[in-house]
């Protein structure tokens, strides 16, 4: 698959999602969004390490916050 195809194809899936959430009776597109937090976003306090990754020990710690949270 080329990159126009793929631009087609995510622009008329995000076609095909507006038009569902609308018939859904859901808020316009340039309405704010209400953001609902989540458990498995919450992150934990644990400290920032330059050694290697608490999940990964065998690559270097890159900061993704994944060993911060349930890692959903």
């Amino acid at each position: 698959m080329n990159e126009d195809a793929l631009r087609a194809l995510v622009r008329e899936t995000i076609a095909r999602r507006l038009d569902a959430s609308d018939a859904h009776g859901a808020p316009a597109p340039d309405a704010p969004a209400a953001f609902i937090t989540h458990p498995s976003q919450y992150r934990y306090a644990l400290p920032e390490s330059d050694g290697p990754c608490l999940i990964e020990p065998r690559v270097a710690c890159n900061h993704c916050g994944y060993c911060q949270s349930h890692g959903h």
